[in-house]
């Protein structure tokens, strides 16, 4: 094999390498268009109603459209999230996540619909009060 021969396939497996790693906080998506996290790494949260729930994991802001109405989601100090499908939760439908609430009337599960990551645009135009 010439020098340049093996230059190439050195580079080339770099590459090839250097594409696979993955940022072991973001956990990979099923789907090409999806953008997962770990429900850990959920920071921060803001009822926008009883429907709505704003999170922030790192610097991202995802919006949880719940399936129905979470009575008192909006008056709780924490919250967290739970998969049936393992530890990530990836954008696109909520199928298999549950947000457990809890307050001073006991803890309530509330199926969640949909998850949605905002943009960086979306969350400027979000209410001060909506923005976890």
């Amino acid at each position: 094999m010439s020098r340049t021969a093996a230059w190439a396939t050195m580079v080339a497996v770099l590459l090839v390498f250097g594409c696979a790693s993955q940022d072991p906080d973001r956990p990979r998506a099923s789907n090409p268009g999806q953008q997962c996290f770990f429900a850990g790494n959920v920071s921060n949260f803001t009822a926008v109603d009883a429907s709505t729930v704003n999170i922030r994991v790192g610097s991202d802001v995802y919006r949880l459209d719940l399936m129905s109405s979470c009575r008192n989601v909006n008056w709780n100090n924490r919250l967290s999230l739970a998969s049936r499908t393992g530890s990530s939760i990836c954008t696109g439908t909520g199928f298999g996540t549950t947000l457990i609430s809890r307050g001073v009337t006991g803890q309530q599960r509330c199926q969640v619909h949909r998850i949605t990551l905002l943009s960086p645009a979306e969350v400027e135009a979000l209410r001060p009060r909506d923005r976890p």
